[in-house]
């Protein structure tokens, strides 16, 4: 394993009930489709086959970084009913003062750093909102969002489980680990936590 991730992304144990989603840090993400139905395709000889589908859930996680620049892939891997990701966060000190507003017209000068201070936008939240910043959930919601209206062309009834999971990588031997897990799922579907026989009704 490159030395990038030694001793980089450790957070120490009583951290992590308050830890702010924006930081910089490699975050194992799962995300399930409604019912756990098989969507995305096929396993056969313990490889995965995409759908037309899982194509798009595909194309659109490998299209992450372009929208948000601060992040960088791990592994990952499209399943038949959900999708295995690891995302890393690599902001500057400058980003993660900025989140929430516009970078391209934002850089530059102080009038930045007074229209974070002082913006008022986040609904009933206010600064609390998870919308408001360039974290986990913002990143997952674009996903989800543009993978089912896309989806939707081709398969009214598709929809995605609610909620993701997500588990903050804390050491190297862990990121190892995972990077190995995701690379390895379609060869332990059978036994996979999330594996559902039931397929999706054509």
């Amino acid at each position: 394993m490159s030395d990038k991730f030694k001793n980089k992304y450790r957070i120490e144990s009583a951290r992590l009930q308050s830890w702010d989603y924006g930081n910089n840090g490699a975050y194992f993400i799962t995300i399930c489709t409604k019912n756990r139905e098989h969507f995305f395709g096929v396993i056969t000889n313990e490889e995965m086959h995409l759908n037309e589908t899982g194509k798009l859930a595909d194309e659109y996680w490998v299209d992450i970084p372009n929208h948000y620049p601060f992040i960088e892939l791990g592994n990952y891997t499209v399943m038949p009913n959900h999708v295995h990701g690891i995302l890393i966060i690599e902001k500057s000190d400058f980003d993660k003062y900025v989140d929430g507003t516009n970078k391209d017209s934002d850089v530059g000068g102080g009038d930045a750093i007074n229209r974070v201070c002082t913006d008022k936008r986040g609904g009933v939240t206010g600064e609390k909102n998870p919308m408001f910043y360039d974290n986990i959930s913002r990143i997952i919601r674009w996903y989800k969002g543009r993978c089912t209206f896309e989806i939707h062309k081709i398969n009214p009834g598709f929809g995605w489980h609610p909620r993701f999971h997500d588990h903050i990588i804390r050491d190297a031997g862990s990121f190892e680990r995972i990077q190995n897990y995701i690379a390895d799922n379609p060869k332990k579907w059978n036994s996979d936590k999330f594996y559902k026989k039931r397929r999706l009704k054509k």
